[in-house]
């Protein structure tokens, strides 16, 4: 059974950094995509960043230039480098990886950003 288990959020001040990770369990094939998303309190789901199987990344235009997105070489892991953090980044963040047409959630963790 796949499982994602979500780590690295947490209380940043504004202008600091934070990495999350995502990690993979139960893969024997290789991951198609792996992304994040975030949710933040009264509003929708969104889009942050994504990475293909050969490496291709995009980004939320309000992220571009600050958050970078990156996977191991084992391709089982994901990770969310988040530099530069505003107020607004604050938010749930959920990973999601495609895999064997499937999608798959982790459990979401906390990112929070103090002005």
């Amino acid at each position: 059974q796949v499982r994602l288990v979500e780590s690295g959020g947490g209380l940043v001040q504004a202008g600091g950094s934070l990495r999350l990770s995502c990690a993979a369990s139960g893969i024997i094939f290789s991951i198609n995509t792996m992304g994040w998303y975030r949710q933040a309190p009264g509003k929708q789901r969104e889009l942050v960043a994504t990475i293909s199987s050969s490496g291709s990344t995009s980004y939320a235009d309000s992220v571009k230039g600050r958050f970078t997105i990156s996977r191991d070489n084992a391709q089982t892991t994901a990770y969310l480098q988040m530099d530069s953090l505003k107020p607004e980044d604050t938010a749930v963040y959920y990973c999601n990886f495609i895999y064997r047409g499937y999608s798959y959630w982790g459990q979401g963790t906390q990112v929070t950003v103090s002005s």
